[in-house]
């Protein structure tokens, strides 16, 4: 058995070798190019408090890692501090991104195919980790593909899931969220995001941040709200963001379109994460601590 350090690098490397390797990251278009770049990996325990924080929260049907993990394998001698939920970043390529910064309205192709194709490279790399780390001996679940996943309404913030993998990432050191909710990380705001629970003992990625919205400028410093011009529908404001506008946007005009001028369907916009500071990195002023 690998020491955690070891069992560290060795997770690390089965996503990264995926997304850097395999001919299954494509957007499928006819250059066959890369849908991801090179990702970011980090941990967080099981037992970690934030994971309670969030049903207090986000809502009491948001799973912790051990509910999840014990729906999947109810036979399971396990418990919390046995788990550890492995999260990762997948950067949009550059070209991607540069297509989508030129865009006021709807999303480019690029970017709609990294919504459709680009999530399903991201349902083969959860079930690559899965069987990865099943071959090994350790039993894990990618909450995103239980049966038992499903979409709901917090009272407090509208539209959520029984797990969201941004926040698993928040708990795993990866970023912090933004005026628009996206995550900002190390490589930016233009992302997504995967993750796995596992019965497995990894050690934590330390947070360098104590504050859900550090590495945002308007939530640190007062300043920026770039991503508010950005929306073309006006679903961001100082107050935050209406998911309710946003939804209708991405599922509505802009779903229509991708379907009518590319000739497959999705539901896509990504222009606040594009043209504004937080794009591609953490933004210079921005602090991790307050």
């Amino acid at each position: 058995m690998k020491e955690p350090t070891g069992l560290a690098n060795w997770v690390e490397g089965v996503i990264r070798d995926f997304i850097n390797r395999s001919p299954e990251n494509t957007l499928k278009n006819e250059a066959n190019e890369k849908a991801w770049s090179d990702p970011l990996v980090g941990f967080s325990r099981g037992d970690d408090p934030l994971y309670e924080d969030y049903k207090r929260h986000v809502g009491p049907f948001h799973w912790t890692p051990l509910e999840i993990f014990k729906q999947t394998f109810p036979d399971a001698k396990a418990a919390a501090e046995d788990l550890t939920v492995i999260s990762w970043i997948l950067p949009q390529t550059e070209a991607t991104k540069a297509d989508t910064r030129k865009e006021k309205e709807l999303p480019p192709e690029r970017w709609a195919r990294a919504r459709l194709y680009g999530e399903e490279v991201n349902t083969k790399l959860r079930k690559h980790v899965v069987a990865a780390l099943q071959e090994k001996g350790y039993r894990a679940v990618a909450p995103l593909l239980s049966p038992l996943w499903s979409q709901q309404m917090s009272d407090a913030y509208g539209f959520a899931s029984t797990w969201s993998e941004r926040h698993a990432a928040y708990a795993a050191g990866l970023g912090t969220f933004g005026l628009c909710d996206g995550l900002i990380t190390p490589r930016g705001k233009a992302v997504r995001v995967g993750s796995v629970v596992a019965q497995i003992r990894i050690p934590a990625t330390v947070r360098p941040y104590d504050d859900h919205h550090a590495y945002c400028l308007f939530y640190s410093k007062g300043a920026c709200k770039s991503c508010i011009s950005r929306c073309p529908v006006g679903a961001l404001s100082e107050a935050g963001h209406d998911k309710m506008k946003c939804y209708s946007h991405v599922y509505g005009t802009s779903l229509n379109h991708i379907k009518a001028l590319h000739g497959f369907e999705v539901g896509s916009c990504g222009l606040c994460q594009t043209k504004v500071p937080c794009e591609s990195r953490i933004p210079k002023k921005a602090s991790g601590k307050k």
